[in-house]
């Protein structure tokens, strides 16, 4: 914005023009992100958003022109009041998170991590169960499709690895998968239940 814009920006803003803080916000708004950026250490740059000091610092200075009658001479002196207030504003925020950024230390790389969740003892039961399960829906041809699979090898490399097509690993594995999701209905005999399984 020219020096003309801004010092007509000026007088717009000491007659209490509203839509000229809006306009005088977007021309000063780059320089003062910029302002308070360089005055940003390491630790607080994690703590702080320069957008939110420069909105907080607009608030305070619309307040100012509403209720304190605040005039300026032209926008250098705006320029330097809006810098002074933003510090001022940084100050603050730092005295705030003084605290945290004291306590807060970087991880080190070589410490252990805690592991995540263990599963418990009963999930680990399940977890048997159902693979029992799964080896005895299926054909003794096809366990090692299924151990591949747990692996967590691709169909592809199962496939590789069996001589199979890939193609007949996904139908094989479907297949598998329908007749665990299929629950077999009861039956009062047990040669019943045996003609079910075949």
């Amino acid at each position: 914005m020219s020096i003309e814009h801004l010092d007509e920006l000026i007088e717009k803003l000491n007659s209490g023009d509203v839509a000229a803080a809006e306009r005088a916000f977007l021309a000063y708004e780059p320089y003062l992100r910029m302002a308070i950026r360089r005055q940003l250490n390491g630790p607080l740059r994690s703590k702080l958003d320069t957008m939110d000091i420069v909105q907080s610092v607009w608030a305070d200075v619309l307040g100012g022109f509403r209720e304190a009658g605040w005039r300026f001479n032209d926008p250098a002196h705006l320029r330097a009041f809006l810098v002074k207030v933003a510090r001022n504003r940084l100050i603050d925020r730092r005295r705030q998170h003084h605290r945290a950024i004291e306590q807060e230390r970087p991880l080190d790389p070589t410490m252990d991590l805690p592991n995540v969740r263990e599963p418990r003892p009963s999930e680990i039961a399940q977890e048997h169960e159902l693979w029992k399960r799964i080896l005895d829906e299926c054909s003794p041809a096809h366990r090692e499709i299924l151990v591949l699979k747990k692996q967590g090898l691709p169909n592809s490399e199962i496939a590789l690895r069996t001589g199979l097509h890939e193609g007949s690993v996904r139908r094989i594995l479907y297949e598998l998968a329908r007749r665990l999701a299929i629950p077999k209905r009861a039956s009062t005999r047990p040669d019943e239940a045996d003609d079910e399984v075949e």
